[in-house]
This record gives structure tokens, C-alpha cells and sequence, in this order.
């Protein structure tokens, strides 16, 4: 467990004996106290694995502290993760929401554990020097992607689940209020970037499809037998009704643009070694399987590292005010002006 980030579990674990059994979980017994761990993987929302005998679940919630307007909202990732689920497998079966802040100090839900790989700053075993297994997992995760977009949001009934129209448009807008929301120095290339975003907008996608938000390497897992497999798709917070191409943008700018400020770097890419597929395979792999029209990718990649450079800035605004001591955040703005500069050289790349 981290310093710091301890729950009150005694509050948790009550709360979880009143409304759990409602859920249908076989063989849980709540009437021992759970083993509890932390996951230590994200930079972002907590999550805690809690043991009861053979039973494991998954508590989410979001970061301690202030946070920014309208993020890290556990309920409405709960209810798309809900209704995902049936139709995508991949997405992790949800147990619980709990809306009470005095339970845990915020809002959170419980889901079930998956197993397998997931892919950091290192490669496990199963893809450390096998290029040809770097291949079928970039292959995968590929596909994946294209399987989620590919849902028929209409016929699937999941068109109540938000607004497609004018999405880019609210993502731009609301992506750059959000760095000046969270500025600590000037950086001429975000500046650029929000007056480009805006004025570059592509029309609304037709049809619509499901928005990860947040699709990269280390959201996936893979089966450790077969890592060519995907078994789970995680971290669905950002997930909307809209235009598929920003899940493709923000793959891409994770896969190919991570820089590594320190050994065990989270945030960094494995993806520059020998196998794993290059930004131009991934963009042949989705268009042949998708089927869509990638001529405006490069608007997509601009926008994907100005967002992703706003992500992590907000964390490093909440490390300058002292509302997180974790010091792997304290060269993060290193990283921010890395962003900005390949976003802005991605605006030279888009058509007229």
C-alpha cells in the first residue's frame, strides 16, 4: 500500500456485507475481513484488490485530494463498464457502485479480477527478446480496438449512453480548459496546439462507435500462456459515443512517442524494440481491419498528444500544490514539453 492511501476498510468492508450478496457472487462469505493489496500500476484513480478467501475483487476510486471538474467519475465509468460487458466481454464484469462518500471518502465501484500479463516498463518473459511475440501481441491489441468500434451502438442499445454529435468538437474544448486549468508554466507548442485543435475539426464520424479513451499497451492484459490472447481491457473512465479515430490517435501516441525519464518508467514505450509493430503497421493493421478512413489521422495524433500532455500535467499541478507527495511525479513537466513539441510537429503532417 502506498503512504497515504489507505481506505478506511472497516467502513468499506461493511458497506460491501450490506449490498454485496445481492450480486450473485458464489462462494463469498463476508463475514471475514478481506486481505487487501493496491495495484501500483496507474498514475491516476486507486485500485485495490481485496481477497475474501478465494473470492477476489476490485475496488476503484478515484485520486485523494482536489480534483479537476468532472473527473474520475466512478459512477459513470461503473455504468458504461456495466453495460459494455455483455457485448464486449473484454470489459470487466461490474458488482457494485457505491455513490456514499463517507464509505471510502469518495464514490467508487467493485468489479471482478482478471488474470494475466500486463505490459509496463518492462516485458515479461513471455515477450523479453521474442519479436515474433511482440508482433501477435501488437496484432491483438490491434484488432481489439477494431472489435470495440465495430459495435453497433444502435442495434446494441447503447445509443442512450451519450451524445456523438459534436463530439471532437466538446473534446477539444474541454481538453484545453483543462490545461488552462492546470498551467504552471508557458509552453508556446500547447498554446499552438489549442488555437490549431479547434480550428481543424473533422465532422462528425458516421456511424458512431464506442470511445475507449484511454486504449494503450498497459490498460490491456494478456493471457500469460498465450500472449497473443487478450483477456481484458481496463480503465474505461474516458469511454464515449463518438468518433473511433481518437482511440486510434492516443494508441498511437502512447505507442510511439513515450519517453522514459527514469529506470521503471510506467508511462514509457517498449514498443521502440525489434518486433513490435511501427506506427505505419499499426495504421495498415486498423484501416484493414476497420475499414475506415484514415486520411485525417494526423489531426487525430495532434490531438492525442496535446490530451495526453493535459493528463499528464494535471498530475504534476497536483504534485507543484502538494495534493499527492509521489515523487514519481516531480519530472512529469519534462514529459508535458516532450508532448507538446510532437503534437505540434504532428500539425505539419495534416492536409490542408
Amino acid at each position: 500500500m502506498r503512504a497515504g492511501e489507505q481506505l478506511n476498510w472497516a467502513s468499506v468492508a461493511a458497506y460491501l456485507e450490506r449490498h454485496l450478496p445481492a450480486s450473485g457472487i458464489d462462494r463469498l462469505d463476508l463475514s471475514r475481513e478481506p486481505r487487501i493489496e493496491q495495484f501500483h500500476g496507474g498514475h491516476s484513480n486507486l485500485t485495490y484488490l481485496l481477497r475474501y478467501d478465494d473470492v477476489e475483487l476490485v475496488l476503484r476510486r478515484p485520486p485523494l485530494g482536489p480534483l479537476p471538474p468532472t473527473a474520475h467519475d466512478m459512477a459513470r465509468e461503473y455504468r458504461w463498464l456495466d453495460a459494455i460487458h455483455p457485448r464486449f466481454p473484454l470489459a470487466p464484469r461490474t458488482y457494485l457502485l457505491c455513490e456514499d462518500p463517507a464509505v471510502a471518502g469518495a464514490p467508487f465501484y467493485v468489479m471482478e479480477r482478471r488474470h494475466g500479463i500486463v505490459v509496463r516498463a518492462e516485458e515479461p518473459p513471455q515477450l523479453a527478446d521474442r519479436p515474433a511475440e511482440r508482433r501477435r501481441v501488437s496484432r491483438a491489441m490491434i484488432e481489439t480496438l477494431a472489435d470495440l468500434h465495430a459495435i453497433d451502438v444502435g442495434a446494441d442499445g447503447l445509443s442512450h449512453l451519450g451524445k456523438p454529435a459534436g463530439f471532437v468538437e466538446r473534446q477539444v474544448r474541454g481538453w484545453t480548459e483543462r490545461w488552462s486549468r492546470s498551467k504552471t508554466d508557458e509552453i508556446a507548442e500547447m498554446d499552438a496546439l489549442a488555437a490549431w485543435l479547434p480550428a481543424r475539426l473533422p465532422p462528425d464520424a458516421d456511424p458512431p462507435a464506442i470511445v475507449h479513451g484511454d486504449f494503450k499497451l498497459d490498460n490491456v492484459m494478456l493471457d500469460p500462456a498465450d500472449a497473443g490472447r487478450v483477456v481484458a481491457v481496463f480503465d474505461w473512465e474516458m469511454t464515449a459515443l463518438g468518433d473511433p479515430l481518437v482511440d486510434l490517435g492516443i494508441f498511437l501516441a502512447y505507442w510511439s512517442h513515450g519517453t522514459r525519464l527514469e529506470p521503471n518508467d510506467a508511462l514509457a514505450s517498449v514498443t521502440d524494440r525489434p518486433g513490435w509493430f511501427s506506427r505505419d503497421e499499426v495504421i495498415d493493421c486498423y484501416a484493414a481491419k476497420s475499414g475506415r478512413d484514415l486520411s485525417r489521422l494526423a489531426f487525430y495524433e495532434a490531438f492525442a498528444l496535446f490530451k495526453v500532455a493535459v493528463v499528464i500535467q494535471q498530475i504534476y499541478f497536483r504534485y507543484q500544490r502538494g495534493q499527492t507527495t509521489d515523487e514519481r511525479f516531480a519530472q512529469f513537466d519534462v514529459r508535458v514539453r516532450h508532448l507538446a513539441r510532437k503534437g505540434f510537429e504532428a500539425t505539419l503532417a495534416c492536409p490542408p
